[in-house]
């Protein structure tokens, strides 16, 4: 929830502690105080994650004819949502959205609060178009639309209906649902930047529909009667927005209104309309746009048109089912195929399209960095610390074109602001720690990712990896000066010390592949020497990453239990393994195979116990990491995520295979994750993990082998290429495992084997 005071300038617990505490606080909020305390002391008590879940069920799988032939279909969007600041089940929202689309569209029962949905309420106050990507970090450019009809008050709480989440369609490309208070059956339809909401009313009162715009002083409404449109400006935000930043609005009702109210209200203005007795449908088409009403009316127009809910419902089905089936899996049971898929659709949110087509089809964006209306494509919304580890190794293998276009986004950003940012949200965010999108380019150098300069995106590197930045400001590396002088980042001099050296080292060594990519060998050089920096925070004697001081000497007393400052969402027995690039040194560094392999299952066995330290109160991971059977291994948290497969890397491909399968069948369900999902980083280990391999080093293009979790699935390959996945292992002691017949060394697999296609077989 809340992280100490010296870390509140780079950690997303620390960016949003004082909201939250506001939150509750306020005495208007008071349901969402009681709502998330029932929910945390029911998590807390809990000893495991694969509890009933709390949260209601959608209608999927075999209640709606669910099939891998639309695997669409199985995806529960409410899965992680059943989540509070103090608990954490992957803190989710459960969006309708097209892949990567600029607009999210979610379900509002709580407000002011970044945690706007909780599943146990069951009761809808709109439909939000929200931009969110973590409530830690907060929305921005929202509003919240919802049909209604008679006279209700138009607050929130006051125009609120229930609704029976098992007798609903939440799904990503619908939302259907019955307004059981005004009897009113409604449907939601997103596309890329725009959305459709058809209303059928069943009941005699009036029609009519509110919209809700935040703001302490929102921008007046612009009504057309004679056209049927509205126009307004969403400017909320929580920060990383250009000055004069909207989100442009534009509504279209089929029907004409008879009466408009606006009532304003403190931080927010609702608008209601009402339509002639007798209406009994009404569509309204929502567009929007960063740029400008205009291009929110074309958008409106070019995504919308006129199309009914059914085409535009069937169009949006088809978008998902393209990218989902790019892997099938089979023998797998239902519960499994919910989980995968829900996964799956996890990964293909985030980060999302900011450009927008004009008349001619040319794309242009208004600039997160600038302010202005600019050529080319341009994404948001991605914090490269939680995305780099698998995310991004993931879409080198499936979707390597929407990768590069991504990888061109960011290039773009540079361009524009000067600097690469450090975790753009939706633009230059102080947020976490290191420059991890260092990882991003050397994943993409090391893999041959085309379709964007990389001569370009090397400059951006080299100048936050050898120039003072502003962190506080989002971009450049917290203590790089200091990083250079000592060949670490001094305790008494820089906040999470030990996190900001090992993260420089390994970014170090990412932007080496760029280098030397590019055939800058003395700059390679240099960077590569830089990379064996974690050495000078290592301590032999105690085997784990410490604080060390400009003097030299280790900041004591040391605690491997204890949470915080230097390092950073853990302790050092989560930053144990934090020299990913160097694996095969540290693992020698500490004493060799069979000790690491040791102290993992030690890791991984022993209770969780742990130490607040300089965060003052337990945050949400310690509680999650306490809450299950893993030890200390954290899976809640990213730092925790390679772990598993340093077992591999220490020769026990069979210890990775037993504990990331455990991890997948225990901490996975199609309800819930094992802590903040972040982006489809979460997501993305398990669809990585469960076909056997996974990135051990990101800018490497290899993968540590453990063992799949299904009998097989076929991952179709761009170029028309295929990897199938047999698994014939049952949990030996020995994994035999081939690739189209010859075995694999070092429980290692190269990311061209895997991508030319191929049968690769465990047994």
């Amino acid at each position: 929830m809340a992280a100490s005071a010296s870390a509140t300038k780079v950690t997303r617990k620390g960016i949003m502690m004082k909201k939250v505490d506001e939150i509750l606080q306020n005495s208007s909020r008071r349901s969402f105080l009681k709502t998330t305390g029932l929910a945390v002391t029911a998590a807390i008590a809990s000893p495991a994650m694969d509890m009933e879940p709390q949260s209601p069920m959608v209608q999927h799988a075999s209640g709606s004819g669910a099939s891998l032939a639309s695997p669409v279909t199985l995806v529960n969007i409410l899965q992680g949502t059943d989540s509070t600041p103090y608990f954490s089940r992957g803190n989710t929202l459960p969006i309708a959205a097209r892949p990567f689309g600029m607009g999210h569209w979610t379900i509002q029962t709580t407000p002011n609060t970044p945690w706007m949905f909780q599943p146990g309420q069951r009761r809808i106050q709109g439909f939000r178009a929200t931009h969110q990507l973590s409530p830690w970090l907060g929305d921005y450019g929202h509003a919240t639309f919802l049909p209604i009809c008679g006279a209700p008050g138009v607050e929130y709480g006051a125009r609120a209906s229930s609704y029976r989440p098992e007798d609903s369609t939440l799904s990503p490309h619908t939302l259907q649902m019955r307004l059981l208070r005004y009897g009113i059956d409604t449907e939601l339809v997103p596309t890329e930047r725009c959305a459709l909401i058809h209303a059928s009313f069943m009941k005699p009162e009036a029609p009519g529909f509110i919209f809700d715009v935040p703001g302490e002083k929102p921008p007046t409404h612009e009504p057309d009667e004679q056209r049927r449109t509205i126009r307004f400006r969403s400017t909320a935000n929580s920060g990383g927005v250009p000055e004069g930043f909207a989100c442009y609005y534009v509504l279209h009702f089929s029907e004409s209104w008879t009466k408009l109210e606006d009532k304003d209200e403190r931080g927010h203005r609702t608008t209601h309309l009402t339509f002639k007795d007798g209406v009994t449908a009404l569509d309204v088409r929502i567009g929007t746009s960063f740029i400008s009403f205009e291009q929110a009316e074309h958008n409106l127009d070019s995504e919308l048109g006129s199309k009914p809910a059914a085409i535009l419902r069937a169009e949006g089905e088809h978008a998902w089912n393209e990218l989902l089936k790019r892997i099938e899996i089979e023998g797998a049971t239902e519960t499994q195929q919910r989980t995968f898929y829900s996964c799956l659709y996890r990964t293909l949110l985030f980060p999302r399209i900011w450009h927008e087509p004009n008349i001619n089809g040319a794309m242009s964006h208004r600039s997160l960095y600038t302010g202005k209306v600019t050529p080319g494509v341009m994404y948001a919304d991605h914090g490269y610390w939680d995305v780099y580890r698998a995310w991004y190794p993931m879409m080198t293998v499936l979707f390597p074109e929407r990768l590069g276009e991504i990888l061109q986004a960011w290039v773009n950003a540079y361009k524009e602001g000067g600097w690469l940012p450090q975790f753009p949200c939706p633009g230059y965010r102080a947020c976490m720690t290191g420059s991890l999108i260092d990882s991003l380019f050397g994943e993409a150098a090391a893999k041959d990712i085309k379709g964007f300069d990389m001569a370009a995106a090397y400059d951006g590197l080299k100048k936050h990896a050898t120039q003072q930045g502003n962190p506080d400001a989002g971009y450049g590396r917290r203590g790089i000066e200091e990083y250079v002088q000592h060949g670490y980042d001094p305790a008494d001099k820089v906040e999470q010390s030990a996190a900001e050296t090992v993260d420089a080292a390994y970014g170090d060594f990412c932007i080496a592949q760029v280098a030397k990519a590019l055939g800058k060998t003395d700059d390679y050089a240099m960077f590569m020497k830089r990379a064996g920096n974690w050495r000078n925070i290592f301590d032999p004697k105690t085997a784990y990453f410490r604080g060390r001081n400009s003097d030299g000497a280790f900041v004591e007393p040391f605690s491997p239990i204890r949470w915080g400052d230097p390092y950073v969402e853990g302790a050092a027995w989560q930053h144990r393994f934090d020299a990913p690039h160097d694996m095969a040194a540290l693992i020698d560094a500490m004493g060799g195979k069979e000790k690491v392999v040791a102290e993992l299952e030690r890791m991984l066995t022993i209770f969780p116990e742990f130490d607040t330290g300089p965060y003052g109160s337990e945050i949400h991971e310690m509680s999650e990491m306490a809450a299950v059977n893993f030890g200390q291994y954290a899976h809640s948290n990213q730092p925790s995520h390679h772990i598993l497969y340093v077992f591999s890397a220490a020769g026990r491909q069979d210890r990775a295979a037993y504990w990331a399968r455990r991890v997948m069948n225990e901490l996975y369900t199609p309800d819930l994750f094992a802590g903040d999902e972040d982006t489809g980083s979460m997501a993305a280990w398990y669809i990585l993990s469960s076909l056997g391999f996974y990135p051990l080093c990101p800018g490497k293009p290899e993968y540590m082998l453990g063992a799949p979790l299904f009998p097989r699935a076929k991952v179709h390959l761009p170029g028309g290429k295929t990897l199938i996945v047999e698994n014939a292992y049952k949990g030996e002691k020995t994994i035999r495992t081939t690739l189209n017949g010859r075995p694999l060394a070092n429980a290692t697999i190269q990311h061209m084997e895997i991508t030319d296609g191929g049968t690769l077989r465990f047994a």
